[in-house]
């Protein structure tokens, strides 16, 4: 069994060793920037506790496959910074910022095809099966980004739809990882659909607490600007939460923020975080993420497998939710 930090290790040493010096360097150079600017890594370390509790012996079967994983959810963030014109990713300017929006659009577009080639590195009596999942996945994740932006020229979104949208956005990658870990570690079908559903919802609760961190968490911590949810309107756990339960006046003050585009940040910020606080929306956002960890580490619960083999992927888990950044 391997610890998270042994895991952590060989997937930035993998990273590093990504051959991204190809011609020409304005393709190929972003995308270096890109994966060396940091990171949680949650997919491919996912991935590989998730075959760790199946299999002992780690190779490139998994190793590979995994950093796919990674490289492919650069590539959804390059595009994604694009779409929402953001400045900061992990404390580093965003490609499209550093360089500029053809060349990060194309940059990421390799990314893609990058991330294929690593899953193809699956052991071959595995392969067909990731490769579907995988391209089942990716198809998913797009799907959920048109959403995110079909929501935002819509005034109201509901709880129902955001939440099926960061189905889509998030949590389908992060629960694929989790198959595609069990997949090739030789797990049961049963079991690496279990994983499946583990990874789901860890990937819910994952979501919804990134949308607090965004409103309530530190800057230097959270790696990104605090509050740009809140200054650009953008559909949240939070935001949906309080239009459902906001009434009267302080429905009116919400709409009237959300209208007002020409106000300060700080002063937006101040406004619609007292809506927030008004309506305990923090509250119902941190129940919403101990349900989905709560149903996460049922499902967990569930494997008949020695409970030693589930410690190093149960820590992962508890380190995700527990996070400030």
């Amino acid at each position: 069994m391997y610890t998270i930090d042994e895991l952590q290790a060989w997937v930035e040493k993998a990273i590093k060793a990504i051959p991204l010096d190809g011609k020409p360097e304005e393709l190929y150079t972003p995308v270096s920037y890109m994966m060396s600017v940091g990171g949680k890594r949650i997919r491919p370390i996912l991935s590989l506790l998730s075959y760790n509790m199946f299999n002992d012996k780690i190779g490139n079967g998994i190793l590979l496959p995994a950093i796919g994983l990674e490289i492919f959810h650069g590539f959804t963030l390059v595009h994604d910074d694009i779409m929402d014109n953001a400045a900061k990713r992990r404390n580093s300017k965003t490609v499209h910022k550093k360089w500029n929006t053809n060349i990060a659009i194309l940059s990421g577009d390799v990314m893609c095809i990058i991330a294929y080639k690593y899953l193809g590195e699956a052991d071959p009596r595995y392969l067909r099966e990731i490769l579907q999942l995988f391209g089942h996945t990716a198809a998913q994740v797009c799907e959920g980004q048109q959403l995110d932006m079909n929501y935002e020229s819509k005034p109201v979104t509901t709880e129902e739809d955001y939440l099926a949208m960061i189905a889509l956005k998030t949590a389908v990658l992060i629960a694929a990882s989790a198959k595609i870990g069990a997949i090739a570690g030789g797990a049961s079908a049963a079991d690496a659909e279990k994983m499946y559903d583990f990874g789901y919802h860890l990937g819910m609760a994952f979501q919804i607490q990134d949308d607090l961190l965004d409103a309530y968490g530190n800057a230097d911590n959270f790696g990104k600007t605090i509050g740009n949810d809140i200054v650009t309107n953008k559909k949240t756990f939070l935001l949906t939460a309080a239009q459902r339960l906001a009434t009267g006046k302080v429905r009116t003050e919400l709409d009237l923020w959300l209208a007002n585009k020409g106000v300060a940040a700080a002063e937006k910020m101040k406004g619609v975080l007292a809506i927030y606080d008004k309506l305990n929306v923090r509250l119902k956002a941190e129940e919403a993420i101990n349900n989905y960890f709560d149903q996460a580490a049922k499902i967990l619960t569930s494997l008949r497998i020695d409970p030693i083999r589930k410690e190093q992927i149960t820590l992962f888990a508890q380190q995700l939710i527990n996070r400030e950044k």
